[in-house]
C-alpha cells in the first residue's frame, strides 16, 4: 500500500492524482445527486441553441426567427443577434482535438483517469528525472488517443440536440395576433415540435380579411429578403383545411 501511494504522488503521477481526485468528487456528487443529470451537458452552454438577440418572450421575429422557446429556452439558429455557440457537446479545445461528441465532463474525465493510470503504471517501472519525463509526454498522448476512440462510440448515448431554423415552422399552424394580416403587417404565434411558441412575423399574398386575431392559418413558405412568413387561411377542423 505505501508503495502504491508513494507512486500516486511521485512525478509525473502527482499531477494527474489531484486531478483524478476532482473528477471522481464531481461524479459522487452527481450520483448522490446533487448535480443532476443536465450538468452532464456542460450547461450546454445555451437551453438547446442559444438565446436570440431580439425575442423576449416568444420572441417578435421582426429581425430573425426569433425566440423559439417562449421564453428564451431555445434561439433559432438563423435569427439575427442569435448566440449558437457555448459549451455544446463540442468544447471548442476538445472538438479540435478529436474528443467532440460527447458531453465536456466526460471528454474531460477520460482524459484524466487514462493518464493516471498510465502515468502510475509508467512510474512503477521507471526512475530518475529523464524516464519519469518520457513517462509524462506518453502518458498525455496514451490519454488523449484511448479517449479519442472512446468517444466515439460514447456518442451515441448523447446525441446533440438540432438547433432550431426558420425552415422548422414551414407547414405549422399558426395563430394570428394581429388584427389583421396583409402583405407588409401581421404576427402570429407558433408552436414547435418540443412545445415551445414563437412570435414570427407573417404575410398575406392576396388580400385574406378573415385572417384577424385568435384566427389560425398555415405557414407555408419563409420569405428570406423580407424576413417572414407567409400564411394562408387554414381551419384544423374542416378536412383539408
Amino acid at each position: 500500500m505505501g508503495g502504491f501511494v508513494a507512486a500516486a504522488l511521485a512525478f509525473p503521477t502527482a499531477l494527474f492524482s489531484f486531478a483524478l481526485v476532482v473528477v471522481v468528487g464531481y461524479w459522487l456528487l452527481m450520483l448522490v445527486g446533487g448535480l443532476g443529470f443536465d450538468a452532464l451537458h456542460g450547461g450546454h452552454g445555451v437551453g438547446h441553441a442559444g438565446h436570440v438577440g431580439h425575442a423576449g418572450h416568444a420572441g417578435d421575429l421582426g429581425h430573425g426567427a426569433g425566440g423559439h422557446g417562449g421564453h428564451g429556452g431555445h434561439g433559432a439558429q438563423d435569427g439575427h443577434g442569435a448566440d449558437g455557440g457555448g459549451a455544446h457537446h463540442h468544447g471548442g479545445v476538445l472538438g479540435a482535438l478529436g474528443l467532440g461528441g460527447v458531453p465536456v465532463t466526460v471528454a474531460v474525465s477520460l482524459l484524466v483517469a487514462l493518464a493516471w493510470f498510465v502515468s502510475l503504471a509508467g512510474t512503477v517501472l521507471t526512475s530518475g528525472a529523464p524516464a519519469r519525463g518520457g513517462v509524462f509526454a506518453v502518458a498525455l498522448v496514451a490519454s488523449w488517443a484511448g479517449t479519442r476512440l472512446l468517444v466515439r462510440p460514447l456518442s451515441r448515448l448523447f446525441p446533440e440536440d438540432r438547433p432550431a431554423t426558420r425552415g422548422d415552422f414551414v407547414g405549422r399552424v399558426c395563430v394570428i395576433r394581429t388584427g389583421r394580416v396583409t402583405a407588409d403587417f401581421g404576427q402570429a404565434e407558433v408552436t414547435a415540435e418540443d412545445g415551445s411558441t414563437a412570435t414570427v412575423q407573417v404575410r398575406t399574398l392576396t388580400e385574406e380579411p378573415g385572417l384577424a386575431a385568435g384566427r389560425t392559418a398555415l405557414i407555408f413558405d419563409y420569405d428570406a429578403d423580407g424576413e417572414h412568413f407567409l400564411v394562408a387561411p387554414f381551419d384544423p377542423a374542416l378536412p383539408g383545411g
